[in-house]
């Protein structure tokens, strides 16, 4: 009884050997739409010139047309297992980070400034959120932020 199951399961169905009769009459026949769409000359008309870019009021400043970017930072800094703290008065909260010249700033509550060698732009682009305003001068940025 398994020998007959075999025997035919090894022979071609009806079905494929339809299908194989089938495919082999439209091998070489390409659809109509295709030669119709093979001789209509291709029209190459130039696109249009559309200005779609933002306009000038919304355009937000790219980093090299910025004299450098801040953020403030409420918590302690913590660098290599040591909390930062400020040279001048021993501040080790609130700081504004400033990231200028590939230089990274810490500036305290009292307005003291010291350079943090242990910090990279790159470390500043990952803790610091997007842009949200823009301002002309160093002071309108201080008022901004609170300080």
């Amino acid at each position: 009884m398994f020998h007959r199951i075999r025997r035919r399961a090894a022979e071609p169905s009806e079905m494929q050997r339809r299908f194989v009769e089938l495919s082999a009459r439209l091998e070489g026949q390409v659809p109509p739409e295709v030669e119709r769409l093979r001789a209509e000359p291709q029209r190459t008309e130039p696109a249009p010139v559309v200005d779609d870019f933002l306009p000038p009021e919304l355009r937000v400043l790219s980093h090299d047309q910025l004299d450098g970017r801040m953020t403030s930072w409420k918590q302690p800094l913590v660098l290599d297992g040591e909390m930062v703290a400020c040279a001048a008065c021993g501040a080790y909260r609130d700081w504004l980070i400033l990231s200028t010249r590939d230089q990274i700033w810490l500036r305290c509550r009292s307005g003291h400034q010291q350079q943090e060698t242990r910090l990279d732009t790159a470390w500043y682009n990952r803790h610091t959120g997007p842009v949200d305003a823009t301002h002309a001068t160093f002071e309108d940025c201080l008022r901004h932020l609170g300080h």
